[in-house]
């Protein structure tokens, strides 16, 4: 469908999304919002006053229409025109020849390295159970806490 083809009783009954799409459609490329509205308002005769109140309401349909892609700049365009290149590589299709697993000989790790819990840590950072910094606080037992 062409807007040059369009009578003006298809124009009223079309809603701004139809018209926007198929000004884009045309137009092969993408647009400013604003002029998108400003051909939509020229399609359906509509006044400077009637585009200042309801171009608002425009970019909000745009916006919120899955058919549009706001895109930087007050641009628009159809969200088919910029599908996304994704590739994604199932595991079993990947060349054995292309994966680079690093050999270990076991006789390379030394005796720390094989005890996964060896600590070498110092002891400064041991806990010291002498310190008196909670001597100050009481052990309330729920019992006990109306009587406080």
């Amino acid at each position: 469908m062409s807007i040059k083809n369009l009578t003006n009783e298809d124009i009223d009954t079309l809603s701004y999304d139809e018209l926007a799409n198929l000004i884009l459609q045309e137009n092969k490329k993408q647009m400013k919002i604003i002029d998108i509205f400003k051909k939509i308002c020229e399609l359906k005769n509509m006044t400077e006053k009637d585009f200042e109140d309801k171009i608002a309401d425009f970019y909000d349909l745009i916006s919120t229409n899955k058919e549009f892609l706001v895109l930087e700049k007050g641009f628009c365009d159809l969200r088919k025109n910029h599908t996304p290149d994704v590739i994604i590589e199932d595991e079993d299709e990947l060349d054995p020849e292309e994966i680079d697993e690093e050999i270990i000989d076991e006789d390379d790790i030394s005796d720390d390295e094989e005890d996964i819990f060896y600590d070498n840590s110092s002891n400064e950072d041991d806990v010291d159970t002498d310190d008196d910094e909670l001597s100050d606080f009481m052990v309330v037992d729920e019992e006990d806490e109306t009587s406080i």
